[in-house]
């Protein structure tokens, strides 16, 4: 199958773990055995991932130095570069006789979303409570619960268009495992006169990962995070994993916004759009996943 695979800003740094260079790679590592699994068991790769973790640490460091910091869209775009060149170092090695790219993607969005008044996106380091209301009095950022920890949030608008999506399937069609769209892209928007210009924002992988698989038809969605399975009645006594179920038995604001539920959201979408599966599971499982044994799956129809 071609499957585009979305691994999570969590999948490659643990939550709570020291963001260093060394982790980082010792995570990529763990990821890129996982996806080595999938290119041997005859699958084609478009790999996409998140950056929540590192644009945040980004941000600060810029924020940190002298004169105005670079906007969010040229952290995207660093970030995209840190983590690809990473993740295709790792999976050269891990897998000897494949080609690999990675690639800086542009991600159109539309400027009037209504997201830009209402940021949700989770970036940078967890806080406690008071830790984080300080910093966003401090710096006029926006905070929000992330689980048990507080973190800050900004801007993530839909994506509109894969800008590069014909160089990317030129590149899929002719057998190259791809790396592209990391952390959702680079938001651009357009101007009256065409052309473009970079947003503050940060997109949701999740999101650009369903629409570059509807762009490239791919068979199969796969987003992998650090969570086995979506659960219905999640944080309740009565929680229980999700295994298959159709796209239409499933609602979007069950889940917690910051987390689960972009991911079922784009399933959905991915599912409806493109009558093929989509499933959500830890990065460990992958093989298991695509195998339909663990994770979520998301049906487009009634069997």
């Amino acid at each position: 199958m071609r499957i585009v695979v979305a691994l999570g800003g969590n999948a490659l740094l643990k939550r709570g773990e020291p963001m260093t260079a060394e982790n980082q790679r010792a995570n990529i590592r763990r990821a890129a055995a996982v996806l080595a699994d999938l290119v041997a068991a005859g699958h084609s790769l478009v790999i996409t991932h998140g950056n929540g973790p590192q644009v945040g640490l980004l941000a600060l460091q810029a924020a940190a130095s002298p004169g105005p910091p670079f906007p969010l869209d040229v952290l995207d775009a660093e970030t995209a570069g840190m983590i690809g060149y990473v993740l295709q170092q790792e999976l050269g090695n891990a897998v000897k006789d494949r080609l690999f790219a990675a690639l800086l993607t542009q991600v159109k969005v539309d400027p009037n979303d209504p997201a830009f008044a209402t940021p949700t996106k989770p970036i940078g380091p967890v806080y406690d409570e008071a830790t984080a209301r300080r910093l966003a009095a401090e710096r006029g950022w926006q905070v929000a619960p992330d689980n048990d920890k507080w973190r800050r949030v900004v801007a993530s608008p839909k994506p509109v268009a894969i800008l590069e999506a014909e160089v990317l399937g030129f590149l899929v069609e002719r057998g190259v495992i791809v790396i592209c769209a990391g952390g959702g892209g680079i938001p651009v928007v357009e101007r009256e006169d065409g052309s473009l210009i970079g947003i503050e924002a940060v997109i949701d992988k999740d999101f650009a990962s369903s629409l570059l698989a509807r762009q490239l038809a791919a068979d199969f969605l796969l987003m992998l995070t650090d969570v086995d399975a979506v659960y219905a009645d999640w944080g309740r006594p009565l929680a229980r994993p999700l295994g298959f179920v159709m796209a239409c038995d499933l609602a979007p604001g069950d889940f917690p916004a910051g987390s689960m539920r972009p991911k079922v959201e784009a399933g959905i979408e991915f599912a409806r759009a493109a009558g093929k599966p989509a499933a959500i599971g830890r990065l460990e499982d992958a093989v298991e996943i695509v195998a339909g044994l663990r994770g979520t799956w998301i049906e487009p129809v009634d069997s």
